[in-house]
């Protein structure tokens, strides 16, 4: 199945550097759509700040959680527009149900590193269950406001990403070995550390975060801006640890 168009635009063989991973990126708001997308976000940041604090590892999981919804979610959407219209959705239903697919196996790493509590595992559930209902109906009535939030979520999970980046570094965090499944997902080293895992989690996050804004650019019929792409990294095949 091919990639969409816009994907095949953003894929590309260079290495991102810091500015295009972080600030530089931010998509400026324009018109109601954006304002709301970017506010939205900001509430949900201001949560996560309440309620974890420094603690990037149990923050990854609920975030993960709900980052893993928007990509479901658009493909199932998308899949029945394209059959509804019978035609061809030009690779977007592919684009978005990978990007599920890779936000679930950020959370199943982050999920063996930091060990969630059975209080923890609750609000996972329960904010599963409420972002996806209110994504969906989103979704329904405006595509090109959720991909912008989606945009905007992952603009948010790369500056977070960098301060995790910033307490190893800094020893506040341990930079402990990375979880088998990080290694075998990513095809990483043998002895890849949770520094490396970061660093790939955080370039698959800008990824998204330009496909996304891309995807809402292309919906309002505005140009898509290419000069900060940050390319996909490759991932496994497979995902079965016994494969």
């Amino acid at each position: 199945m091919p990639k969409s168009l816009l994907e095949q635009k953003l894929c590309s063989d260079k290495v991102p550097d810091e500015q295009s991973l972080t600030h530089a990126s931010h998509h400026v708001p324009s018109g109601f759509s954006d304002h709301f997308a970017l506010g939205f976000t900001k509430v949900l940041r201001w949560a996560a700040d309440t309620f974890f604090a420094k603690r990037y590892g149990h923050r990854a999981i609920v975030l993960e959680t709900v980052a893993a919804v928007p990509g479901m979610v658009g493909g199932t959407i998308q899949h029945l527009n394209s059959l509804r219209r019978m035609k061809d959705d030009d690779g977007w239903i592919r684009t978005l149900m990978e990007e599920a697919e890779n936000e679930r196996m950020h959370l199943m790493t982050f999920i063996e590193i930091a060990k969630p509590t059975l209080f923890e595992r609750i609000v996972v559930m329960a904010a599963q269950w409420i972002f996806y209902i209110g994504f969906f109906l989103l979704y329904l009535i405006s595509s090109k406001t959720a991909h912008r939030v989606v945009g905007y979520f992952e603009e948010e999970a790369v500056i977070s990403y960098t301060y995790y980046l910033q307490e190893i570094d800094e020893g506040r965090s341990p930079n402990i070995d990375a979880p088998a499944i990080a290694i075998h997902y990513w095809k990483m080293p043998a002895d890849a550390t949770l520094r490396d895992v970061i660093m790939i989690v955080r370039a698959d996050e800008a990824h998204h975060r330009d496909v996304n804004h891309g995807f809402s650019n292309q919906l309002a019929g505005l140009p898509v801006d290419e000069a900060h792409a940050a390319p996909y990294p490759q991932h496994a095949d497979s995902l079965r640890m016994d494969a």
